[in-house]
C-alpha cells in the first residue's frame, strides 16, 4: 500500500493571492492589501464607497473561480515535488472551490503538468480527509495547507494524518504565523518535499 498525500492547491501549489488582487485592481477598482491575512479586510473601494463585506468578499471570489484562474501561476518547485512524492505515493489535491470548479481545476493544473486525482470542498476538511483515507486503506498520509482552520478540523477528524503549515505567498508568510493543529511550518517544496518524504518513510501515523 502506498502512502497518500492530500494537499491544497491556492497558495500551495499556485499562487492566488496577488493574482485575485491584479484582477480585483483592474477590474473592480479595488485595492487588495493582503498583509495581514484576512482578505475580508484588505479590500478598499477606490472610488470611497463603503468597504466591501464579507459577504462581497465571497461573490469576488467568486467571479474569480472559475473565470480568472488562467491567472493564476505555478508555485516554485511545486511540480517538481510533487512529480518526486508522486513516485512512492497516492496524491489528492482536495480544494475549497464549488464542485463546478473541479474540471476547470483539473485543466488548470495538467496545463502545469500536475495530473492528480481533484476532489473539491465546502467548509472544514477533516471530514474528506478522513474519507480519503479510508478510501485508501489507511496509509501513511500528509496533508498540506495554507489555512490553520483546515489544520485544526483535520486534527479532530483524522488526528492520525500528519499535517504540514505551508504559505507559499512570500507577502503572506510572514504575516501568517504557525497553525497551532500543523506538525510543521514549510513554505518551500524543496524542503517540504523532504520533510513529507520522511514521513512515509517512517511509516507510522502522527498519532502513534
Amino acid at each position: 500500500m502506498k502512502p497518500l498525500l492530500i494537499s491544497d492547491c491556492d497558495e500551495v501549489l499556485l499562487h492566488m493571492v496577488k493574482h485575485f488582487g491584479t484582477w480585483l485592481d483592474e477590474a473592480h477598482d479595488i485595492d487588495f492589501e493582503i498583509g495581514h491575512g484576512d482578505f475580508a479586510n484588505s479590500m478598499t473601494r477606490r472610488d470611497g464607497g463603503p468597504a466591501p463585506t464579507r459577504e462581497d468578499m465571497w461573490a469576488l471570489l467568486g467571479g474569480f473561480f472559475p473565470a480568472e484562474m488562467h491567472r493564476q501561476t505555478l508555485v516554485p518547485h511545486a511540480r517538481e515535488a510533487l512529480a518526486s512524492l508522486a513516485e512512492i505515493a497516492d496524491i489528492v489535491i482536495l480544494t475549497n472551490l464549488q464542485d463546478e470548479c473541479r474540471l476547470p481545476r483539473i485543466e488548470q493544473l495538467a496545463a502545469f503538468d500536475i495530473a492528480h486525482r481533484v476532489e473539491c470542498n465546502q467548509g472544514g476538511k477533516g471530514d474528506p480527509v478522513a474519507r480519503l483515507v479510508a478510501e485508501y486503506g489507511n496509509p501513511v498520509t500528509v496533508f498540506v495547507d495554507d489555512l490553520a482552520v483546515h489544520h485544526e478540523s483535520v486534527a479532530r477528524h483524522a488526528p492520525g494524518v500528519h499535517r504540514l503549515h505551508m504559505v507559499s505567498e512570500p507577502t503572506l508568510a510572514g504575516a501568517v504565523p504557525r497553525a497551532p493543529a500543523a506538525h510543521a511550518r514549510i513554505d518551500d517544496w524543496r524542503e517540504a518535499q523532504a520533510w513529507i518524504a520522511a514521513r512515509f518513510a517512517a511509516g507510522v501515523p502522527a498519532d502513534a
